[in-house]
């Protein structure tokens, strides 16, 4: 899946934004029906200015709108951008089960043979070293303290 680095913030932003209880009751009420800020404040346990900072989140993210009318913000949801949360996590699940039948392929693939016999199991460095003559084609200290000598 490849994505932009301008779709990747944006989904970041939708994905944070809904990653609060409250934000998405926001999402939830303003998609069924519009309200202003003063009518979401009332509905929850919280400042006036907390529901608003909210609301900025979602806004950023571009799952409500504002619109103001004389003194009243006006939030209303967006279905488009939900739809696009809902495709980007529909890519994700993709992904994941793409990788999750590979591994479950691996799984059911029989090992050829599950229970090596221990002799026949080659050992490489064992093996290099099994039937060389330590001293063959090595320099030792004692070597180099001798002089060559003259012909």
């Amino acid at each position: 899946m490849v994505v932009s680095q301008e779709s990747a913030e944006r989904a970041d932003r939708t994905f944070h934004a809904l990653a609060d209880a409250t934000r998405r009751e926001i999402v939830a009420l303003t998609l069924a029906g519009e309200y202003s800020v003063s009518d979401l404040a009332r509905r929850f346990p919280m400042s006036f200015a907390a529901v608003q900072k909210h609301v900025a989140v979602l806004e950023r993210a571009g799952l409500v709108t504002k619109e103001r009318r004389g003194r009243e913000q006006r939030v209303r949801g967006s279905a488009d951008s939900l739809r696009e949360a809902h495709r980007l996590l529909d890519q994700l699940a993709d992904v994941w089960r793409g990788r999750i039948d590979r591994i479950g392929t691996i799984l059911a693939d029989p090992d050829p043979d599950p229970d090596p016999d221990p002799v026949s199991v080659s050992d490489p460095i064992a093996d290099a070293g099994a039937h060389l003559d330590p001293r063959e084609g090595k320099e030792h200290c004692h070597d180099r303290d001798r002089r060559p000598e003259e012909s």
